[in-house]
């Protein structure tokens, strides 16, 4: 799989990774980013072929050229394809990532309590399924 420009891999069963991506969606309106569920075939496959590390099965992935990146940075990075205000919170990669990742943990391990989990996996957004990998 070759795909060009950066590709945000979420878990498709989460309510609030589902919340993230209708978030994003509409304001990556130059279209840069991808998308692709980490239980889609596309998602299992692209991790593979980054050479993600293995705390990306359980985690948002952003992969672009030149690597992946995991946890907080994934989210911190993403940022700075959406317009303005958003790249400013950017200014977050300034606190130790230790800590930053901490508490994505913490909210990570709690997300399926406050916010469900789908009865199907999220593929594709109507009116961007060209922005889903396949």
């Amino acid at each position: 799989m070759n795909v060009e420009g950066p590709v945000l891999i979420y878990d498709g069963d989460c309510n609030l990774c589902a919340s993230i991506v209708g978030f994003v969606l509409p304001r990556d309106r130059r279209g840069r980013l991808r998308l692709a569920a980490r239980q889609s075939k596309a998602g299992e496959r692209l991790l593979q072929q980054a050479g993600c590390p293995g705390e990306s099965a359980a985690t948002v992935v952003l992969v672009e050229p030149g690597g992946c990146h995991v946890r907080s940075e994934a989210g911190l990075r993403l940022l700075r394809y959406l317009p303005f205000p958003w790249p400013l919170l950017a200014v977050l990669r300034g606190v130790p990532r230790a800590l930053r990742d901490l508490v994505y943990d913490w909210f990570a391990r709690n997300r399926e309590r406050w916010f469900g989990r789908r009865a199907e996996c999220m593929v594709s957004v109507e009116g961007y399924a060209d922005r889903f990998l396949t």
